[in-house]
């Protein structure tokens, strides 16, 4: 495994983290604890030392078995959890300071830790990243320590330009050979404020595996 060091939090995380959006399960099966410290086991055996996560994960089960498997583990692993796609409806009146302090105080409740290590808003509505007074909520939360580091999980390029205006530590942005925008501007601005990148979707949703394949004109995994 290689590691770097993971922009402004300082940690040297695995270059390959884990996601856990189907953490404990197939896509439409039930909740399966077993299957879900399995996977971070295997994981962790592995060198990963980076858990992405978020509270809507499972309806909060991925937050609390994370949580559950790294309880007395001897080595750090750095878990970054997401909030705001719990809002219905998911609008941008929605991210406040009530909501989001709500959101960070059940993802420590569902963790069983005293700080989250890393928040990301969760692809919130663009107006979102053109309000500081949501990101003075994260710094607030930083202060009395309930969270480490803040960042952003956008669907857009101007989005995520638009988030470093802020004081944020990461971005999570969709790249991968089909989706080549962000290298064009986003990384080398990220890069110069020292602002980690968390690649999502690096395979394509599966297109980029080699397992689908097109027979007859229909496409097949």
């Amino acid at each position: 495994m290689n590691y770097r060091v993971f922009g402004k939090t300082g940690f040297k995380a695995s270059e390959v983290s884990l996601g856990t959006w189907q953490l404990g399960s197939k896509w439409g099966d039930p909740f399966d604890e077993q299957v879900a410290m399995n996977t971070l086991q295997a994981a962790y055996e592995q060198g990963v030392n980076l858990i992405d996560t978020a509270d809507i994960y499972q309806d909060g089960m991925s937050e609390h078995t994370v949580g559950k498997f790294l309880k007395g583990k001897k080595d750090k692993v750095f878990v970054v959890t997401k909030c705001g796609r719990k809002l219905n409806p998911h609008v941008s009146a929605g991210y406040n300071e009530e909501n989001i302090v709500k959101f960070v105080d059940a993802s420590l409740k569902n963790m069983d830790v005293d700080s989250l290590d890393l928040v990301l808003l969760h692809c919130p509505p663009t107006e979102v990243y053109r309000n500081p007074e949501i990101f003075y909520v994260l710094d607030k939360l930083k202060r009395q320590g309930k969270i480490c580091h803040y960042g952003v999980s956008v669907e857009k390029v101007d989005e995520a330009l638009e988030a470093l205006n802020y004081d944020i530590s990461a971005i999570e942005v969709i790249f991968n050979m089909f989706r080549l925008k962000p290298a064009e501007e986003l990384f080398p601005k990220a890069s110069k404020q020292n602002v980690g990148i968390i690649v999502r979707v690096p395979l394509a949703s599966g297109l980029l595996t080699g397992k689908i394949l097109r027979r007859n004109n229909i496409w097949k995994s």
